[in-house]
């Protein structure tokens, strides 16, 4: 072992949305001054970091059923390890964590990872506090070095955290609290300096990202970000259709480096279903929403989310989805049944829909979006896209990279050309992905 090697272990499980890949990352920054390195396997792990999910009815079950095996590993590793669970898991349930799983070493909420340096010292001589998770988020940045290392040339990057929005279905207001939104100065500097590490895209991170509050909203910073040097895409995620305003939508007709990719969440179309989630919008707001959309961008591909066997979904409701779906036309889409989460008004909710009929309907769903995908997928068979090199492929010689919608493209071409954006012809498309050839000659 070299004298600049690691002399400990990291081990990080990543459960649920960018978000949490995003402070996965940050959590791995942050504990590497400690001389703490990334490893894949949590048997060789100091120290294992869960950072979990609050959105599924079982991400509980899952993390305990894993704290489990953790402490197995632990008991048997000579000199012992440091369990952690972090995330919105840990901001609802860390004293129920302790309690039940004794081999936990401390619970870190999402605004707190900032301090497991500390938390680690402390636990190490196990004295003071255990449980970090009500700190506000300007505290967690502003503890945070700009000094990232990309692992590649696409990074997330937090914007926005929290929501205000208190859909009956969702956790997050309560685990991740009030929308707060990082200074725009901030931003630009990380984004400046991922740019400088040979980032080409980002991807903007928020709860309710569109509701972005710093100057000039996330159109201003969708703007200010695309004058970097170097930074030549721009994606953000999660929006709520609640706070797509004119702006926004007139920077996707405007701003080049904004990609024609926007995921939008609807959750179902119709707006009795939509009223007892109080998504605050009807299925016409949203459906006129993306007209105006595509006014401005025509190439725009959509995403979405839907929730199948919410309280009160009767077959109707659910055919209801199922037309918007049709007139919508999505590029991709996320779907789920509907899983009661403790604590949510829709928890309580009369009309709890059977698990079978939510097995039934979610298949119809995800049959119909499926066809929708490989149709979009299917008419970019002859176009010519610029595609963002990310990565070697499986095949010797094949390049994996982005097309501006977000779909994967193998090619055949030199690693030289990795990180570049190169024009490709697609001549043949999958469900999941596009195939195409080099259309620079000089390749």
């Amino acid at each position: 072992m070299s004298e600049t090697a690691p002399q400990k272990r990291l081990y990080i499980k990543t459960y649920g949305c960018q978000m949490n890949v995003y402070d996965s990352e940050r959590m791995a920054d942050v504990l590497a001054p400690l001389g703490y390195g990334m490893t894949d396997e949590p048997a060789e792990a100091d120290l294992v970091v869960l950072n979990t999910c609050h959105i599924r009815e079982k991400a509980t079950e899952k993390v305990y059923s894993e704290l489990g095996q953790l402490k197995r590993l632990k008991q048997d590793r000579p000199g012992g390890m440091t369990i952690a669970v972090a995330g919105c898991v840990a901001q609802a349930e860390g004293e129920e964590i302790m309690r039940r799983q004794p081999a936990v070493d401390l619970v870190v909420g999402p605004q707190a990872y900032h301090q497991l340096p500390e938390l680690i010292a402390r636990a190490h001589r196990a004295r003071g506090e255990r449980l970090a998770a009500d700190f506000a988020p300007e505290e967690k940045f502003d503890a945070l070095s700009t000094e990232r290392r990309p692992s590649g040339v696409s990074a997330f990057l937090t914007v926005q955290e929290g929501c205000d929005k208190f859909c009956t279905f969702c956790v997050v207001p309560y685990t991740r609290g009030g929308e707060w939104s990082r200074p725009v100065e901030a931003i630009e500097a990380e984004a400046r300096a991922l740019a400088a590490k040979g980032v080409r895209e980002v991807t903007l991170l928020g709860q309710n990202v569109n509701a972005y509050a710093g100057e000039g909203g996330l159109a201003g910073l969708v703007r200010r970000l695309a004058r970097i040097e170097g930074l030549d895409r721009i994606r953000y995620t999660t929006s709520h259709p609640r706070d797509m305003d004119e702006a926004l939508i007139a920077a996707h007709g405007e701003v080049e480096a904004l990609m024609p990719y926007l995921h939008l969440p609807v959750q179902a179309g119709s707006d009795k279903i939509l009223k007892a989630m109080n998504r605050a919008h009807t299925a016409e707001s949203y459906l006129r929403l993306i007209e105006r959309i595509r006014a401005a961008r025509p190439d725009i591909a959509i995403s979405g989310d839907f929730i199948v066997g919410f309280p009160g979904e009767r077959d109707s409701d659910f055919e209801a989805t199922l037309q918007l779906i049709r007139e919508v036309g999505y590029a991709s889409a996320f779907s789920f049944k509907y899983s009661r989460r403790p604590g949510t008004p829709a928890a309580a909710m009369p009309g709890q829909v059977a698990e079978a009929v939510k097995d039934e309907r979610l298949q119809r769903l995800q049959a119909l979006i499926d066809e929708q995908q490989q149709a979009f997928n299917a008419a970019q068979a002859g176009r010519t896209l610029p595609v963002l090199f990310e990565k070697t492929g499986r095949h010797a010689g094949q390049l994996v990279g982005k097309s501006p919608y977000l779909q994967a493209v193998h090619v055949t071409a030199p690693d030289r050309m990795l990180g570049q954006i190169v024009p490709v012809k697609i001549d043949s498309a999958a469900r999941n992905s596009l195939a195409g050839v080099l259309e620079l000659e000089t390749a």
